[in-house]
């Protein structure tokens, strides 16, 4: 059977068995007290009228097969006077503003130091330990502090740089792709870039 027929013949089925509950439902037990009498005196039948049957209209959107039946009234439904909706074209979203590397690891390298005076040597932070630090190298560096870098480490968001014998040879914070800070001793200004 054509789906449109089974729908309609599920509906017809539901009916006829509803009207069936309804009317036994109707004349009761066959005693009926003074009550019950007078109420069902009171109801009046309805007369039935023809019932018809036709396939229903596809639901909005969705095409009906070329083969299917169309009833009278169906045709109105499937006209095209039903508002067209085009999607308008979306945006690419917005890339993702770009990462920055905070951390450890994101400081390990070779980096440019300038002091407040001006002058500048480099300065390494490795990523091999040494001890509980990691080892550092200072190289052309004519402030003495400076020059004598041999270990780093990165707590609570700053860098610090350790002097053989573990005395902190400056403190450093990232920022603006850089490294800004202080040296230790003398409070001098000192920035690492790449």
């Amino acid at each position: 059977m054509p789906r449109p027929y089974l729908t309609t013949f599920a509906v017809l089925c539901l009916g006829a068995s509803l009207g069936a509950c309804a009317s036994s439902r109707l004349d009761g037990p066959r005693t009926r007290g003074p009550s019950q009498q007078g109420y069902l005196d009171a109801v009046t039948a309805v007369p039935s009228g023809t019932v018809t049957a036709a396939p229903l209209a596809p639901p909005p959107g969705v095409a009906a097969s070329p083969d299917a039946p169309t009833a009278p009234g169906a045709q109105a439904a499937l006209s095209p006077s039903a508002p067209t909706v085009i999607a308008e074209p979306v945006a690419p979203p917005a890339p993702p503003p770009p990462v920055v590397a905070s951390g450890r690891a994101s400081v390990v390298g070779t980096w440019d130091a300038r002091d407040a005076t001006g002058a500048n040597c480099k300065v390494t932070l490795s990523s091999a330990p040494a001890l509980d630090l990691y080892k550092a190298s200072a190289a052309g560096c004519p402030n003495k502090d400076l020059a004598r870098v041999s270990a780093w480490d990165f707590r609570d968001g700053e860098v610090y740089l350790y002097q053989a014998g573990g005395s902190v040879a400056a403190r450093l914070r990232q920022g603006g792709g850089g490294l800004d800070g202080a040296l230790t001793k003398s409070g001098a200004a000192l920035a690492l870039n790449r």
